[in-house]
């Protein structure tokens, strides 16, 4: 975005007295850490004693961009970065098909060979992902107003294919990195100005839920399920507006989570279980994801099938 124009600024921006204070004289006084402007010692803000500013700006900064961006509108998606597209999961099958007939009692490849398998099956979550990031897209560029944009955890997996979706439709979207003792970059489909990197968790599943005006969750580990859980309680407990919580792939989630049991066991109501709903199909979530921000903006529907 282009700098804030200044000119009838009274006082000098941060920028000009950091500017300023780099071409001081130098002295064993102006050489001194303690000389140093607080804002532009790095060593400083790391402090420990820092933390609270530090959680500050990395709220602030990811809203201030949005709000140049013009976002207001969001379609959180969740979901594993293990289950990439089906090519790339073929190939991984047979490579571990390979290892494993070379070694045919090795109960460890034999494993191997069955869990690719099982990710060969859910590949196909990874196109309904792009379908979806597509239909949401190409919706928001026949509106002027509260168009929705797509938004992911900026990996691999389940969230590449729903910025590469929105990618593929012309339109940009939003992934929310976080700092991995792994190396984790962002999928090469998130809008360049709209990637962000995140140390703190819980800001970053903030940012998530600022601006959603629905979620759709992917089956996924236990990220996903933290996420899906966190978002749960909070419309639960009333901390957020609720928003359509759709669940893609009955199946899954019905063999990973038991809700019937919660309920069973009184540690959940039963209106509970009418938090969230179950799709199969990117068109059905859309259908849910647009109908309902209509009714709430007033917005007419676009078609995007």
């Amino acid at each position: 975005m282009d700098k804030q124009d200044n000119s009838r600024q009274v006082f000098p921006t941060a920028e000009d007295d950091a500017d300023a204070a780099r071409k001081v004289q130098a002295t064993p006084q102006t050489r001194s850490r303690s000389y140093q402007l607080a804002y532009a010692d790095n060593d400083f803000l790391l402090r420990d004693e820092l933390r609270p500013v530090r959680l500050q700006l990395e709220l602030l900064k990811p809203e201030l961009v949005q709000q140049e961006h013009g976002i207001q509108s969001t379609i959180v998606i969740f979901g594993s970065t293990r289950i990439p597209d089906a090519e790339t999961a073929k190939a991984r099958l047979q490579e571990a098909e390979l290892q494993a007939s070379k070694d045919p009692d090795n109960q460890v490849l034999a494993r191997k060979v069955t869990i690719a398998r099982g990710i060969l099956a859910k590949s196909g979550y990874y196109a309904e992902a792009q379908q979806l990031g597509r239909l949401i897209t190409e919706a928001a560029q026949q509106v002027d107003q509260g168009r929705l944009v797509v938004i992911t955890g900026g990996g691999p997996g389940i969230m590449e294919a729903a910025n590469r979706g929105a990618h593929d439709a012309g339109g940009e979207s939003i992934g929310l990195n976080i700092v991995l003792p792994k190396e984790q970059l962002p999928n090469p489909y998130v809008t360049p100005e709209l990637s962000f990197q995140f140390h703190y968790f819980a800001v970053r599943k903030m940012h998530f839920l600022m601006r959603a005006r629905a979620l759709v969750v992917f089956p996924g580990g236990f990220g996903t399920l933290d996420e899906l859980f966190e978002t749960l309680t909070l419309i639960q407990t009333g901390k957020v507006r609720p928003v359509p919580v759709l669940l893609f792939g009955r199946s899954y989630w019905e063999r990973i989570i038991n809700f019937e049991a919660l309920v069973d066991e009184g540690t959940i109501e039963q209106r509970d279980l009418e938090l969230f709903q179950y799709v199969e199909t990117a068109q059905e979530a859309w259908d849910i994801v647009r109908d309902y921000h209509c009714r709430m903006t007033g917005v007419d529907k676009p078609v995007s099938r």
